[in-house]
């Protein structure tokens, strides 16, 4: 669809609900021909549903239509409840033709998990498999204060406040995940969740009229996000609202990362617009309820994960990364302190237009993503730069494989480590078909978790370092919402609190007609200029294989 530009919101990024609606032949189509059958009928259905397309034919390619491995979750999930099947997503990145992915789920076993059902209250309530590895890793000193994740907003314009109050405190009643706190009994850790009638935790300030009024707001707004929780007693979601005028507030809301990711980012978001749109105007909560709550996804997740899929799935993991180096050596700025800090630095990184066209071009001509693409690229320069042929990369995995957990916050993210080797006499084909099978491989073993990846490999273990993988890439394509309040403009407001969990976090995703995104990265190995001499080849390293990829 041609445009003059591309409508943005107050932050930025695009603004979907602005663009024009399409007609059917704008979207990018093969040959238009009629799904065949019961079964194409029905998943060129579920495509139209996550794609928000109004007609997809048999020709279609998913990633072509705009689809990326969270909609695949959708995708998959939805396929496992509408038709009782258990495909993997890995067969709609080999398979993306709706054609083909069909002839794929026809050929798969009918879906042996279990529902996800309520588990009783009064006895105790486990954690997950991801909660459980982060709640060790919070025990040691320091580490906790790495896994915060605030928010920060500058509200312009009238601001109810008593509307934000109810919604903030609606939010916590509905979701057990942010009345959640934890303990220990017989040495085994537990859930401990808080009654329904627990309030947000929201400190006012009035900074009107106060000398240095935004020096003083970023003070508090440090503080809001730095502050360290207690994960015994709770809470373990925060908020800060501060009053610079009639018409002008902060907002910042800081919840830990053990009960909540990134997609529960975008949940919050959703659902705190939709509780303030009802409350200012004097109406009940229109959110439908929650049929399962997070420890019903803990309790069920430690109840299915069978023996033949851990010994399957561990000798994979077993096998691609007990002879991959376990730990990348890259040239610093310092020395490596004995222990990591995880005080963190960032530098912006933006691809323009005519290279982000390039990359896209690329990446269709080669049947592969744009994660897949971008991580190549990524893990070239880093194996330039150390020497290395082989190295490990972490990267985020939603771990959202079934529909009912899609509106619930709470922490499901796993975490991939995909080994990449280069060879000297590889070309670019080669290097992101390679990267690509292995990126399918570890989102078929995903069901494993992360720590139970790192026993089994068993690395050496260091203080200095985390196991296994000391960089990592996150393709952000998480819907992470627009806050949308009546009467108020809202814009992004940040903190100077830093951390970085690894040595280096590349962080990418779309906007507009760019590529941007930032570089993180541990403060104590390396200086600022040196970042962004990193940002630089990694653009050098993206056009050349834009302008080779034989």
């Amino acid at each position: 669809v041609a445009l003059p530009g591309l409508p943005l919101t107050p932050n930025g990024k695009l603004d979907r609900d602005a663009l024009p609606e399409p007609r059917s032949d704008a979207y990018a189509s093969r040959d238009y021909e009629e799904p065949e059958g019961d079964l194409e009928i029905a998943i060129a259905h579920i495509w139209e549903e996550v794609l928000k397309r109004d007609r997809i034919g048999r020709n279609d390619n998913f990633f072509d239509l705009g689809g990326h491995s969270l909609l695949g979750v959708r995708v998959v999930s939805r396929i496992t409840r509408e038709l009782d099947v258990a495909v993997g997503i890995s067969e709609l990145f080999t398979r993306p033709v709706l054609s083909a992915f069909a002839s794929a789920v026809q050929r798969a076993g009918r879906s042996k998990l279990p529902p996800i059902t309520p588990v009783p209250r009064d006895a105790q309530l486990v954690l997950s498999y991801a909660q459980q590895r982060l709640w060790f890793l919070t025990q040691m000193s320091g580490v906790s204060e790495a896994y915060h994740m605030p928010i920060g907003l500058r509200l312009i314009g009238k601001l109810d406040r008593v509307a934000l109050r109810q919604a903030c405190d609606r939010l916590v009643a509905r979701h057990e995940s942010l009345r959640t706190s934890f303990y220990v009994i017989d040495g085994i850790p537990a859930q401990r969740i808080h009654p329904e009638t627990t309030p947000f935790a929201m400190q006012e300030y009035d900074l009107e009229g106060a000398d240095r009024a935004e020096e003083q707001l970023a003070g508090l707004l440090d503080q809001a996000a730095s502050t360290p929780f207690d994960l015994e007693h709770g809470p373990l979601v925060r908020g800060c609202l501060v009053r610079l005028g009639d018409e002008e507030h902060a907002l910042m809301i800081t919840m830990h990362h053990i009960v909540s990711d990134g997609w529960s980012l975008g949940v919050l978001t959703n659902e705190l617009s939709t509780l303030y749109k009802a409350y200012s105007n004097g109406r009940p909560d229109p959110l439908p309820p929650l049929a399962i709550q997070y420890p019903d996804y803990a309790a069920w997740q430690r109840r299915w994960i069978s023996a033949e899929m851990l010994e399957s799935q561990a000798a994979y993991w077993q096998d691609t990364l007990a002879t991959a180096p376990s730990e990348l050596t890259l040239p610093t700025d310092h020395p490596r302190p004995a222990v990591q800090d995880y005080a963190g630095g960032i530098a912006g990184l933006v691809l323009d237009a005519e290279l982000t066209v390039g990359i896209k071009e690329l990446t269709k001509r080669h049947g592969t993503t744009l994660f897949i693409t971008l991580m190549t690229a990524w893990a070239a320069m880093l194996a330039r730069l150390s020497g290395q042929q082989t190295l490990v990369i972490g990267t985020p995995i939603a771990h959202r494989s079934r529909t009912e957990l899609e509106p619930l916050i709470g922490f499901f993210l796993n975490t991939a480590a995909i080994r990449v080797d280069f060879d000297d006499k590889q070309t670019v084909a080669e290097a992101l078909a390679a990267v690509k099978a292995r990126a399918v491989a570890a989102q078929e073993n995903q069901e494993l978790p992360f720590e139970q990846v790192v026993d089994i490999v068993n690395p050496p273990r260091s203080t200095a370092h985390s196991p296994l993988y000391q960089v990592s890439f996150t393709w952000q394509n998480n819907d992470e919402g627009e806050l949308d309040l009546p009467g108020l403009a809202v814009e992004g407001i940040g903190s100077s609190y830093l951390i970085s969990k690894h040595d280096l976090s590349l962080y990418l995703s779309e906007a507009g007609d760019e590529i941007v995104g930032s570089l993180e990265y541990a403060s104590a190995l390396f200086a600022p200029e040196t970042i962004d001499r990193y940002c630089g080849y990694l653009r050098t390293v993206l056009q050349a294989m834009v302008e080779d990829d034989s």
